[in-house]
């Protein structure tokens, strides 16, 4: 039985709800869990014979209604292009290699390295480029991460930076399953 609380009369909802009954924390445990299982061989079924070394790869390695887990690959001179997650909240695993992180702080764009182990989450409104970073020596082994979100990933939007220091959205696509 669901309660319904009662607000003074001209009161609007509280802003503050969440599409999602999974939090940030819950997303980062999961996708840490999701990487050790990848790295104890659990996700094998699903890795490809050989990594390409010039195209992203991804693949999902869970779904339900509250969350769907992708594995992605991350090669040189490759990235997501500015974008946000629409309706969804997320979090990533960087399993080997690292990533950069270019985000968008409402007048800049922030850069931060993620290496191997290292987390981080995405709350709503999140806008983001990703590429595997520059600063690690190159080696033949991928650049991976889990990454979650909740609700499920159904729509990713692009943006480009103005002139004028603000952000401009170019596209909307549907994921309806398709690469994270």
């Amino acid at each position: 039985m669901t309660s319904t609380l009662s607000r003074p009369a001209g009161t609007a909802a509280p802003s503050h709800h969440l599409p999602t009954r999974l939090r940030p924390a819950d997303l980062l445990r999961l996708t840490d869990q999701t990487a050790s299982d990848v790295l104890d061989g659990r996700h094998d079924d699903v890795l490809p014979e050989y990594w390409d070394r010039e195209k992203r790869w991804a693949t999902r390695l869970h779904f339900d209604d509250d969350v769907d887990v992708w594995l992605i690959s991350w090669t040189p001179d490759e990235s997501t292009d500015l974008h946000d997650h629409a309706g969804s909240l997320g979090a990533l695993t960087v399993l080997s290699g690292a990533l950069t992180e270019y985000r968008w702080t409402g007048s800049q764009l922030r850069a931060r390295t993620l290496e191997e182990g290292d987390q981080a989450s995405f709350p709503l409104g999140w806008v983001h480029d990703v590429v595997r970073s520059s600063s690690r020596v190159v080696t033949s082994e991928p650049t991976l991460s889990v990454h979650a979100y909740s609700p499920p990933l159904t729509a990713m939007s692009y943006y480009e930076v103005t002139d004028s220091r603000s952000l401009k959205r170019t596209k909307t696509v549907l994921t309806d399953g398709g690469a994270a």
